[in-house]
């Protein structure tokens, strides 16, 4: 006889609360690891077609560094639309301004391009310091990630 595939349904899909700490952590690291908990690709019921991955709360945002000399070099681009408008900002200029932007920014890029993105991106909260607004979804204490 032989197996069926086995597919996961929306009832079954339990979703958990996990804590990283950015606090001196390479911002490549983090990003990966966020990835793999938004995708759900940690769980054995893993599906590829479905978005079954957890909540993740980043705290210490600003806090994250990058190696080699990537904190001059590093440049986000970003264009007006018109002609001759492209602007380019630093790493070190974009933590100061926007430090939860960065890591949205690094993790939305591990993430599939396709129409999953968006529903895993609104399970990803970045906040700049130690204090965030989800003490009571998260039970568990900080999981590890990056180096």
């Amino acid at each position: 006889m032989a197996m069926k595939t086995y597919s996961v349904k929306a009832s079954e899909i339990k979703r958990e609360w996990h804590v990283i700490d950015a606090r001196d952590k390479v911002l490549g690291n983090i990003a990966t690891d966020v990835a793999k908990l938004l995708m759900g690709k940690h769980k054995p019921m893993f599906s590829r077609h479905l978005d079954i991955g957890d909540f993740v709360v980043v705290i210490n945002a600003d806090k994250v560094r990058v190696t080699g000399n990537k904190a001059k070099q590093k440049l986000y681009y970003r264009h007006s639309g018109y002609p001759g408008g492209l602007k380019s900002t630093s790493f070190e200029k974009m933590l100061e301004s926007k430090p939860t932007w960065v890591v949205e920014h690094a993790v939305r890029g591990m993430l599939p391009n396709n129409r999953l993105r968006k529903s895993m991106m609104k399970k990803l909260k970045v906040y700049v310091g130690d204090a965030h607004p989800h003490l009571s979804q998260t039970k568990a204490g900080i999981t590890p990630a990056g180096n």
